[in-house]
């Protein structure tokens, strides 16, 4: 594998330290690696922020557990649900953990629910996702046509700007926006579309659990709102008593404010006026949005 010799830093090869144990990517993995494979998962940590070794050497159809509250997994949904558009935004991600997003998408959507996926890279000088995500589009749109649409900004405009680059792109009555370093689990679209069909002004948050940095693994966060604290930083918050009253742990959790990614009727969107493309900072969309 290439990857050491095509990321930044490639001259410090040689001055590169071979004592790893002070680094928290080997804290509960990678012990039996020999040295250099060490360095080179190093090296893809420091890089990424995340163990890309690992992830290039895991399937990308990989099954992970099912983490929903007992009462989702006995309810029905109509089958006339609106279609989705799901947005990925990526700047110089792992290969494997973008095609790790877009597999979970599709195999964990209802395929007539998914009407195509929208790949934002904003302006990614990683060799990888040149060709070989050229070639990667291309062979399911051979098989698919226009299933997946493919935007390269020519400069890094941003997460706010990338959003907006990924709803243009998109057609489906409702854009779901994600980064590219998630896996979807079963039965995640129905609930927020049948909400979304209800209300339309409705913006939906999906419950997220976490992927270890440094072993994948999936790790249950508890049911949260979402919120923010008074320098503006996005926070999990304990759902309000209103939500605890109704025992109902389905049910979903109004919130004051959203963490990242959200689902939203596209033309919706528009009317509120999308979100702030003059905005530079990460994470100001949390607030933004809340707001209006």
């Amino acid at each position: 594998m290439n990857w050491a010799k095509e990321t930044p830093g490639k001259g410090e090869d040689s001055q590169t330290d071979t004592s790893f144990s002070d680094s928290s990517l080997f804290a509960h993995w990678g012990q039996e690696l020999g040295p250099e494979n060490q360095r080179v998962a190093l090296k893809m940590f420091q890089y990424y922020g995340y163990n890309g070794y690992l992830s290039d050497r895991l399937s990308l159809d990989r099954p992970i557990p099912d983490l929903r509250p007992d009462g989702c997994r006995n309810l029905t949904y109509p089958l006339n649900l609106p279609q989705v558009s799901i947005v990925f935004i990526f700047v110089n991600e792992a290969f494997s953990v973008i095609l790790r997003s877009i597999h979970s998408a599709i195999n964990r959507t209802p395929s007539h629910l998914l009407k195509e996926i929208i790949l934002v890279d904003d302006n990614s000088n990683n060799k990888e996702l040149k060709e070989k995500l050229q070639d990667f589009v291309s062979e399911t749109n051979s098989q698919h046509p226009g299933f997946i649409v493919l935007v390269r900004h020519t400069k890094q405009e941003g997460l706010i700007r990338s959003r907006v680059s990924g709803w243009r792109a998109a057609t489906a009555p409702v854009v779901a926006l994600f980064d590219a370093h998630v896996e979807f689990n079963v039965g995640w679209a129905e609930p927020i579309l049948q909400r979304i069909q209800e209300d339309r002004t409705r913006i939906i948050s999906p419950s997220f659990d976490n992927i270890k940095y440094d072993t994948f693994e999936i790790e249950e966060y508890p049911l949260s709102a979402q919120g923010f604290d008074w320098e503006l930083w996005c926070r999990y918050l304990n759902p309000p008593k209103s939500w605890w009253h109704k025992g109902n742990k389905s049910a979903p959790i109004q919130s004051p404010a959203l963490i990242g990614c959200f689902v939203v009727d596209r033309l919706y969107f528009e009317e509120i006026g999308l979100l702030d493309e003059g905005m530079e900072v990460y994470g100001g969309e949390n607030v933004e949005l809340g707001i209006r």
